[in-house]
């Protein structure tokens, strides 16, 4: 990890002096191409990021990079672009740095013909630029997404903030976009509860977007984490945001989808999910609600079926680690059996009857009727008084 002390020098994450030269190489190969770019990957993991970089400025790599390099390898403002990190208070994740998420990402390398239809954006990142004071590594460990439409109602807005709020009572992360709607309303309540919460975004981490969640994410960037895979200064673009998306899914153990409409970048999120292997949720809503449809989608194509954090913990939590049942109404006489209910469904609300009366609206000849009586009374759910029966009153 790359790390930006006051004095503008780029530090290892053991404090000591890092080579500048490292960090930036590594945020000039940020910028060449448009993420993620395997060929650029490949090439920094076979001779470092240092030699990766002289040889795309030189334009001495195959043909294959050279299409993804050649608009921009001319543009190095990386010290630029670290000057900006360290007045953010940042650092700059990378490949073999303790802080990145290797099992997280690990996830790319999984099954192919899933990956495949997910086009070429099916490949890890190069670098991360994050600022806040949370381990990456370690947030990513139990954590969910929750995600939505930006035109959430009510509904979508109050079940993202209580499932955001439960997760975080129960040690476990939120991730979403920092969108508008459902993102907002999950990274707030969050917040709120003292919990950790990570912002992925489409862009720079110094261009905020939506603008009116400045706020929300300077707050998210001092307290929880704010990710961009995109350098300084880039601003968010719609095929980026699919790009993102990505990334949303694999820091996550499960995705929940709270509102998503027929057309959503939420389903796009689902969709990676459940190429990534990971378990994909949706919260059913109104049947009549257009920004319940996307999730409706969902849980006809198998989509866990959510509603309480509790059921997500289950998904994303240690082994052994069961959600508990649902409480549902009970009565006194769930415990019964059948004919000790038949008995006491034969007693009327108010009078008091003889046995045979009892035996006659039950169905059930006298001497049957003698033990569950018995029963209903030490259970204390009928009276005997001179010969007759009746109910208790309750």
């Amino acid at each position: 990890m790359i790390d930006l002390g006051a004095d503008g020098a780029a530090r290892n994450s053991g404090g000591g002096l890092a080579d500048d030269e490292i960090a930036r190489a590594w945020a000039y190969l940020s910028r060449v191409a448009e993420p993620p770019c395997p060929a650029l990957t490949d090439l920094v993991l076979r001779c470092g990021p240092v030699e990766a970089a002289a040889r795309v400025r030189a334009g001495a790599v195959g043909a294959a990079l050279l299409e993804h390099v050649q608009a921009r390898r001319h543009i190095d403002c990386a010290a630029e672009d670290l000057d900006v990190l360290q007045r953010l208070g940042g650092r700059l994740v990378t490949m073999g740095d303790a802080e990145w998420p290797v099992l997280a990402f690990r996830a790319f390398d999984g099954a192919p013909q899933r990956l495949e239809r997910m086009g070429s954006r099916a490949h890890p990142p190069l670098v991360l630029w994050v600022t806040g004071p949370v381990r990456l590594d370690e947030i990513t460990a139990r954590a969910a997404a929750i995600v939505g439409t930006r035109a959430a109602t009510a509904y979508g807005e109050h079940v993202a903030a209580d499932l955001a709020a439960g997760l975080v009572a129960r040690d476990a992360a939120v991730v979403s976009g920092g969108a508008f709607g459902v993102d907002g309303a999950a990274h707030r309540a969050a917040l709120a509860a003292g919990g950790p919460t990570v912002a992925v975004l489409a862009g720079g981490i110094d261009v905020p977007y939506p603008a009116g969640h400045t706020s929300l994410l300077r707050r998210i960037g001092e307290e929880g984490l704010v990710v961009s895979e995109y350098p300084p200064g880039e601003r968010p673009a719609r095929h980026r945001f699919l790009t993102r998306n990505r990334l949303v899914a694999a820091l996550a153990g499960a995705t929940v989808v709270v509102e998503a409409g027929a057309r959503s970048g939420a389903a796009n999120t689902a969709a990676w999910s459940r190429a990534l292997g990971r378990p994909v949720c949706a919260v059913p809503g109104p049947v009549t609600s257009a920004a319940s449809v996307g999730c409706h989608a969902l849980l006809r194509d198998g989509a866990q079926l959510v509603t309480r954090a509790e059921d997500i913990v289950e998904l994303i939590g240690r082994m052994g680690e069961f959600a508990p049942e649902e409480q549902r109404p009970t009565t006194v006489l769930d415990g019964l059996a059948e004919i000790e209910q038949r008995v006491y469904d034969a007693l009327p609300a108010r009078a008091a009857r003889t046995a045979d009366e009892i035996a006659v609206a039950a169905g059930l000849p006298a001497t049957a009727i003698l033990g569950p009586l018995a029963v209903l009374e030490l259970s204390g759910l009928v009276t005997a008084h001179a010969g007759r029966w009746q109910r208790v009153r309750r």
